[in-house]
C-alpha cells in the first residue's frame, strides 16, 4: 500500500492522532480570517451596540478565545496544545454589512495552532449569529480560511 499523505490515518487507513513526540518544540503561529454578511439594520445594531444581549463583538471576542483553547475537544484528531496567545480583531465594513474576524494564535510546542485559529473565528462568528439571529436569521457567515502559518517543519505559509 502507497503511504497516504493524510497525516490523519495510519498504512492500513485507519484514523489515528498524529504522534508529534519526535518533533522539535518550535514557536509557531497561525492567522485564520472569515466574516459575517448580515442586513444594515442590523449591522448599525451591534455596531452601536445595542442588543438586548450586549456588546456582541466584546461576548465574540471571549468566545473565540475560550474556542481557541477548547479545539482538541471538539476536533477529533486535534491535539490538545498549550496556547501563548490568542488575539482577536473584528472589521466592520459597512458598505457591506459585513464584520471580518481575524484571529491569531501562537504556541511553543510540537504541532502547530492552524485548528485552533480556524476554530476560534468560526465560533466568533456563530457567536455574532446567535447574539443577533432573533433579527436577522438571514445572517451568512463565509470565507472561513487559513491566512498564514509559521514555525514547525513546514516553514511559513501565507494563503494566496
Amino acid at each position: 500500500m502507497s503511504p497516504n499523505p493524510l497525516t490523519h490515518f495510519d498504512a492500513d487507513g485507519q484514523a489515528h492522532m498524529v504522534d508529534v513526540g519526535a518533533k522539535h518544540e518550535t514557536a509557531r503561529r497561525a492567522v485564520a480570517t472569515g466574516r459575517i454578511r448580515m442586513r444594515a439594520d442590523t449591522f448599525a445594531m451591534i455596531r452601536a451596540g445595542g442588543t438586548k444581549k450586549g456588546d456582541v463583538l466584546g461576548v465574540a471576542r471571549i468566545a473565540a478565545i475560550q474556542a481557541a483553547k477548547r479545539s482538541a475537544e471538539l476536533i477529533p484528531l486535534c491535539h490538545p496544545i498549550p496556547l501563548t496567545r490568542v488575539a482577536v480583531t473584528f472589521v466592520l465594513d459597512e458598505d457591506a454589512s459585513a464584520i471580518g474576524c481575524e484571529v491569531t494564535t501562537e504556541t511553543v510546542g510540537r504541532t502547530g495552532v492552524e485548528m485552533e485559529a480556524l476554530t476560534a473565528a468560526s465560533v466568533a462568528l456563530l457567536t455574532i449569529y446567535d447574539m443577533a439571529k432573533a433579527v436577522d436569521r438571514g445572517m451568512v457567515i463565509e470565507s472561513v480560511r487559513l491566512l498564514e502559518k509559521a514555525g514547525g517543519k513546514s516553514g511559513h505559509w501565507v494563503a494566496d
